[in-house]
Formats: structure tokens, C-alpha cells, sequence
């Protein structure tokens, strides 16, 4: 009988101290388990990306990508056929875009669109959010963390991110992007967890709307995302053109 309580007392105890670990998780520890919960450190992934405007038109894209490390993204597009081989590449705040029929790439920002639409160059080439963002505050709301984020530098997209994060999966299920002035420009909201393979769960679908572009919606859905490693020699402006031979 002795030994049975002790068990119990045992087991009881380890349940407190896991319960008191995801407790303790500061904004950072937060912010960190977001962007591995969203992807792998290097993966690839198909998505398609859905432009509507208010006249219910709509605009589809396919892309490949793939991400190594920290810093580097690149993307080609498979659909339309409009569009087929335009690759795009990022590393750090540096991006480009090659077009098959004009000779060198050419630089493009992180505020425009290579798709047009809501989505702009910053969020279909996302880095994880804690190399661009710090936690500035963060606070409990129900079954989840409010994160407030401050851009590290002058060059990312948002000054400021609202990051509203599931507690139970700590996935992102709203996030409001804000200029200096506090102005929202854009809200993405993450939907239907998905498990994309070896235990890998995340959500498959992020949309957005913005009130500075009432009536239009862009729809990001991801249909694969798996980690894979690549070499350096693919981030590169010489590699864009053949990107789509990653392909498995």
C-alpha cells in the first residue's frame, strides 16, 4: 500500500512539474515553438495561393519552395501556365525575381507582390517570425497567448505583429500586422490543423484581408510541407532558373 501511494505521489508530482514547465514559458520560448510548429528549419512545401476580389473573380498560383536555415527562400511558380518558371529568391532582406524570358534577375522589395493581391513578398517568402520580430509583451487571454512583437529592423514588413497563439498546440491562430502608427494594415488568420506526416501538424490554410483593400481576400494553402536539407549553391541568383529540378 505504501508503495502505491508512493507511485501515485510520484506520478502526481511529474504531472505538476510538466504542467509548471508550459507555465514558465517566457514570450521568446513562445515565439520559438511557433515557428517550428509552422516549419521545419528546411523543408519544402506546395502551396496554392488564391487572389478574390470583390466581384467573386479569382486568381490561382501554384509554387514550389524551399527554405534552408534562418535566411534563405526560393520559390517557382508551376501555375498558370502564364506564369510557369518565374522563380523567386530570397536571402535576408535581399529579394529577386527571375522571369524566364528576361536575362538577369531583378530586384523586388518585401511590400510588393510577385502575385499581387494581399499576400506581399514578405509573407509568401516568410522567414520565421523570430528572426525579423522580438516579443515585447506577452499575456494570457483564455486558451491563448497574446504576443506582441517589435521589428528587429527598419527593413521588415510590419513594424509590429499581434500574434494571438493557440496554448494548447502553440500554432499562430490570428495575426494582426501593424505600421509604426498602429495602423492595421493586414490580418492573416490560420485555420484547419492539419498533420502533414511524421507527427508534423500544422495549419493548412492562412488568409488575409486587410482594411486598406476592403472586399478582396488572398487564401494561402498548403498542400505539402516536408524538412529536407539543401546545399548553399541553391539559394543562389545563378540557381533560380533550374529550382523546379528540386522537384521529387
Amino acid at each position: 500500500m505504501h508503495n502505491v501511494k508512493h507511485i501515485l505521489f510520484l506520478v502526481a508530482f511529474s504531472l505538476l512539474l510538466g504542467c509548471g514547465q508550459v507555465f514558465a514559458m517566457d514570450a521568446g520560448e513562445v515565439l520559438l515553438a511557433v515557428d517550428r510548429n509552422l516549419a521545419p528549419v528546411s523543408y519544402e512545401s506546395y502551396r496554392k495561393l488564391i487572389n478574390i476580389e470583390p466581384d467573386g473573380s479569382k486568381r490561382e498560383y501554384v509554387l514550389y519552395t524551399i527554405k534552408k536555415g534562418q535566411d534563405m527562400v526560393a520559390s517557382v511558380f508551376l501555375k498558370p501556365s502564364s506564369e510557369k518558371g518565374r522563380a523567386t529568391l530570397r536571402l535576408g532582406d535581399n529579394m529577386w525575381l527571375h522571369i524566364p524570358s528576361v536575362a538577369k534577375p531583378v530586384r523586388i522589395t518585401s511590400l510588393q507582390s510577385v502575385t499581387g493581391g494581399i499576400f506581399n513578398n514578405a509573407d509568401i517568402m516568410r522567414l520565421d517570425y523570430s528572426v525579423e520580430y522580438a516579443p515585447e509583451s506577452m499575456e494570457e487571454s483564455g486558451d491563448a497567448y497574446v504576443l506582441r512583437l517589435k521589428a528587429k529592423t527598419n527593413d521588415v514588413a510590419y513594424d509590429r505583429l499581434e500574434m494571438l497563439v493557440a496554448k494548447d498546440q502553440l500554432v499562430p491562430t490570428e495575426i494582426k500586422c501593424l505600421a509604426a502608427s498602429g495602423m492595421l494594415i493586414k490580418t492573416l488568420h490560420f485555420k484547419k490543423m492539419t498533420d502533414f506526416g511524421d507527427g508534423f501538424i500544422r495549419p493548412a490554410i492562412v488568409e488575409t484581408d486587410s482594411p486598406l483593400h476592403k472586399g478582396y481576400l488572398s487564401v494561402m494553402i498548403f498542400a505539402r510541407m516536408k524538412a529536407r536539407d539543401f546545399s548553399d549553391e541553391v539559394f543562389t541568383l545563378n540557381y533560380l532558373p533550374r529550382i523546379e529540378t528540386l522537384r521529387q
